[in-house]
């Protein structure tokens, strides 16, 4: 019998495809039926090949050897997921298999998956699209339904293409080019660079803030308190120490105000967008803490063992119309405590959403983050994950809830012809706000006051403060910056800023946590308390990186031309001919750069191995030492952050030392071998905390989740942390 085979881009959404083509029989690494096979990647499956592939030379990094521009580049399977890879690329080649539907993500890097897997398993059968933003039945029946001729997306693979190809010309060379010519690891990239620079413009911007004394007046009245306004620009402040000396002087002795204006507005207050990946991340670091990683990865748990949200990767704030069918079911899978009350209260109304969270326009690769119709069993999350899932749920069913409505009341008045305010604020309807505990919020009525009647003062008083610097930028408005660093950038070019804009910002919603988590980790950012800081090494990059590689004017540069490839105006050998243009360009820069890289972070210990003194590197996780040869690349942990708690003030404990004597060490001084901390948890029956707090987390917290890009794969090898 004939068959079709549907080549998805993860398992999740390949089962459910499956599901809707009843194909039910298991077999390894796919699902068939009697007329379609239904596999899936995990991710990418296949990736660029490394330098070495090319030349025997490249194994060794040598500065004389760069830049290194193959005339086309080769693809490779990734060992970690080969044996999937093998499983598709027998399916593919199946004698019975006669067509093959590209069901990947609806969008430029689904495209890439599934093509560079078809092209290395050297299949030549037809090819069909299946292009969905979510996974419904309903929607995966219509899609099937209208299928396209795969040769219709043959460009936006040439764009995917060329944007990977891109980064591992620049990316490679200039980070080989860096770290050979200063003999230090230092990593470049389109993204992270910005990135960086993003954050050395705020820390610059702190320190050249000059603070500005400000001066006010403050009125007493039996009515409350009123503030001086200032007539030139109404602001209630002004920086004039002489200006508001002499108004005040005008104005001591004045014992009443009369009421010149009583302005009352009624306004609503409608509940906030549904959740997109980095909005997600930002409340989850505002509210708890989270790094963006964190978050990412708590949403992979929640979505693919627990099933109880959608795809977390996802740039949306809307659902698409062919969800609206499904939100009386979510709602009912979530009619449990502690939203019950909630979620009958929601069902009584309107089901029917507004176009500020329905809209197919505003839906990219995948819609907003929502509740399944799976309904959840709290007591099974940890701690983490139901903080997360909170977030999703209370967000998702305020969406169904009424206006939060209040009446702000302004009164002016006027002593001895200068004009004071006041605000009041009175609560009407609480509407979504009750889901978030804010019903105890209290009303800021003002007494009742009318236009013309005088009111006593009882005093009048100078008031003053200064001006504060920009805030540091900590993991959640960082991502705000790279989601949006128009700010940032200082070109005039409208073009740019428009299309910076369009692409999203730097990096994706999947990759933003990583881009972060790789600064950390290569030492040039610091995080003290929740704040970011730029390091030295930090500082030091940015002056030996291209001028062109610090903005985010490249990315803006690079999705127009990739947005012409796609759309069949600009060829995409012409673009990767420019590419290697540029790229000759930043490696000469680089080779002919008369600036020096100084570690500021030797120790007086001797590597054991080659005898050079050793580096302290500290990160997000500890810190170690690490020789300053990276040839040698000699490493010793000097102590890690743990999530395990002190007994006494219950803050994270540091693990020191190696082996058996190893020892956990608290700020408040609290002191306690590893082997005692083991017993002591075995006592108190809560053999969780030693299992997740020491043993699987020691383990796993330096793990990094792959970037799907071939130059991130190759980063990863390297031991950025000097």
């Amino acid at each position: 019998m004939i068959k079709t085979l549907v080549l998805a881009e993860k398992p999740s959404v390949g089962r459910d495809i499956a599901r809707v083509l009843q194909c039910t029989k298991k077999g390894n690494g796919f699902l068939e039926g009697n007329e379609y096979i239904v596999t899936w990647a995990l991710g990418h499956l296949v990736t660029l090949a490394e330098p070495e592939s090319y030349d025997e030379r490249y194994k060794t990094w040598n500065l004389e050897d760069l830049p290194m521009l193959p005339d086309s580049l080769k693809l490779v399977v990734i060992k970690k997921t080969g044996k999937q890879f093998n499983s598709v690329k027998t399916l593919m080649n199946r004698q019975d298999v006669k067509e093959i539907i590209i069901a990947t993500d609806a969008g430029r890097e689904g495209e890439l998956v599934a093509r560079w897997i078809i092209e290395k398993a050297r299949v030549k059968k037809p090819l069909k699209r299946l292009w969905i933003s979510s996974v419904t039945d309903k929607a995966i029946s219509d899609g099937f339904s209208k299928l396209s001729d795969a040769k219709s997306y043959i460009r936006l693979y040439e764009a995917a293409e060329a944007r990977s190809e891109a980064d591992w010309y620049v990316g490679m060379n200039a980070t080989r080019a860096l770290t050979t010519k200063h003999n230090a690891q230092l990593s470049c990239g389109r993204v992270q660079t910005p990135t960086l620079s993003i954050i050395a413009a705020r820390e610059k911007e702190i320190k050249e803030f000059s603070p500005q004394p400000f001066y006010g007046l403050k009125a007493s009245t039996e009515k409350g308190n009123f503030v001086w306004i200032n007539s030139k620009n109404q602001d209630t402040k002004t920086f004039s120490k002489e200006m508001i000396s002499t108004v005040f002087n005008s104005l001591k002795n004045e014992k009443t105000a009369t009421i010149h204006k009583v302005n009352s507005t009624f306004k609503k207050n409608y509940a906030p967008s549904l959740y997109d990946l980095t909005e997600l991340q930002r409340d989850a670091h505002k509210l708890y803490g989270f790094s963006a990683k964190e978050t990412l990865s708590i949403m992979q748990k929640l979505y693919e063992q627990h099933k109880l949200v959608t795809y977390p990767r996802t740039d949306s704030k809307h659902l698409s119309s062919d969800m609206v069918s499904t939100l009386k079911d979510r709602l009912d899978a979530i009619n449990v405590q502690p939203y019950r009350t909630f979620v009958n209260k929601a069902v009584k109304g309107s089901l029917t959403l507004s176009k500020a969270y329905v809209d197919d326009r505003k839906v990219s690769d995948h819609h907003a983050i929502i509740p399944t119709e799976e309904t959840p069993s709290l007591q099974r999350l940890q701690n983490r994950e139901l903080k997360v899932y909170d977030l999703i749920v209370k967000r998702f069913i305020s969406v169904f809830y009424p206006p939060y409505e209040f009446e702000q009341t302004t009164v002016k008045a006027s002593i001895g012809g200068e004009s004071f305010q006041t605000k009041g604020k009175r609560i009407v309807e609480i509407g979504w706000k009750e889901i978030y505990n804010f019903d105890n919020e209290e009303d800021q009525v003002l007494s009742k006051m009318e236009e013309g009647k005088n009111i006593s003062i009882q005093s009048i008083s100078e008031s003053e403060g200064k001006t504060n610097p920009p805030s540091r930028f900590n993991e959640g408005t960082l991502l705000s910056a790279m989601e949006n660093p128009k700010t940032f950038m200082k070109e005039s070019n409208k073009n740019l800023l428009e299309t910076i804009n369009e692409a999203g910002g730097l990096g994706t919603v999947a990759t933003r946590a990583d881009i972060i988590e790789k600064l950390f980790n290569s030492g040039v950012i610091e995080q003290k308390g929740k704040e970011i800081y730029i390091t030295s090494k930090g500082k030091q990059l940015l002056e030996l990186v291209p001028i062109e590689l610090q903005s985010p004017a490249l990315t803006a540069e690079w999705e127009q031309k990739l947005e012409k490839i796609a759309n069949g105006s600009l060829s995409k050998t012409e673009f990767l001919k420019e590419i290697k243009e540029y790229t000759k360009k930043s490696v000469s820069e680089i080779k002919n750069s008369t600036k020096k890289f100084t570690h500021d972070n030797l120790t007086g210990t001797k590597c054991p191995d080659c005898g050079n003194l050793m580096l302290e590197i500290k990160n997000k996780h500890g810190k170690k030492l690490v020789c300053q040869d990276r040839e040698c690349g000699h490493r010793k942990n000097i102590s890690k952050k743990t999530n395990a708690r002190c007994p006494n003030c219950h803050k994270k404990l540091e693990l020191r030392g190696q082996g058996e004597g190893q020892v956990f060490v608290c700020t408040c001084g609290h002191k306690e071998k590893l082997s005692t901390f083991n017993n002591r948890r075995k006592k108190e029956k809560d053999t969780k905390a030693t299992k997740r707090d020491v043993h699987k987390y020691l383990k796993t917290q330096e793990k990094e989740e792959p970037v799907n890009t071939a130059l991130a794969d190759a980063l990863a090898k390297l031991k950025l942390d000097q």
